[in-house]
């Protein structure tokens, strides 16, 4: 899943952008409101952190803004744990949940989760199709009740997956998903990951459409 961070505080967002791509997230952080406002647009993002108290545009006129353009990306709104009233219009202005400074990288990771099954309207941690299931919070893959073992990156992967389970995923698609725009992507590195859940999981888990992408093979 790919997050847009925009946070000014160098310490918080390293600490932020480390966690989250050691949990398996695809990371862009920007520190200049502005630029993390243009930034949404430029990139299929799952969700937004957003700190209020940021250079050039602060985090409230950024929200605003994006819920009036009619975008509806889930945004996680970082706030000072004593700033009650900021975390009541940051909600009233459109923000999804909030987290109070400081706070755990679990619990950020765990609310981020939440938000972007959400979105997908998939309310618990567990996503299922067939005999496959991802427990979101735990990071277990399952299938026919057994564990399979899957790098971080082949657990987004699947995950991506699960959370669209009825759509045809194109490669761009799935490359954006998984790399940021400071990572280095070999042009046939999707094709690996898709190979290497098939070889894991069955070459029937994931079908080829040709022309368009790929697609989750098989009945929910």
């Amino acid at each position: 899943m790919r997050i847009l961070l925009i946070e000014d505080d160098t310490l918080i967002g390293d600490g932020i952008q480390i966690g989250l791509k050691k949990l398996g997230f695809t990371l862009d952080w920007f520190t200049d409101g502005q630029e993390g406002e243009n930034a949404l647009s430029l990139a299929p993002y799952d969700a937004v952190i957003l700190d209020l108290t940021l250079p050039k545009k602060d985090g409230l006129t950024i929200l605003k803004s994006w819920r009036q353009s009619g975008i509806v990306t889930p945004v996680l709104i970082l706030t000072a744990r004593d700033a009650i009233e900021q975390r009541v219009v940051g909600l009233q202005s459109g923000a999804d949940d909030y987290v109070c400074k400081p706070f755990a990288l679990s619990e950020l990771s765990a609310r981020i989760q939440a938000l972007i099954r959400r979105s997908h309207q998939k309310m618990g941690p567990e996503l299922t199709f067939g005999d496959i299931s991802y427990n979101s919070e735990t990071h277990e893959v399952k299938q026919n009740g057994k564990l399979v073992v899957l790098t971080s990156k082949e657990t987004r992967l699947l995950e991506l997956f699960l959370l669209n389970a009825n759509k045809v995923l194109s490669r761009d698609l799935i490359q954006e998903k998984l790399y940021s725009w400071s990572d280095d992507v070999v042009s046939n590195t999707v094709d690996v990951y898709i190979h290497n859940l098939r070889k894991k999981l069955g070459n029937n888990v994931i079908k080829t459409i040709y022309g368009a992408g790929y697609a989750l093979s098989g009945q929910e």
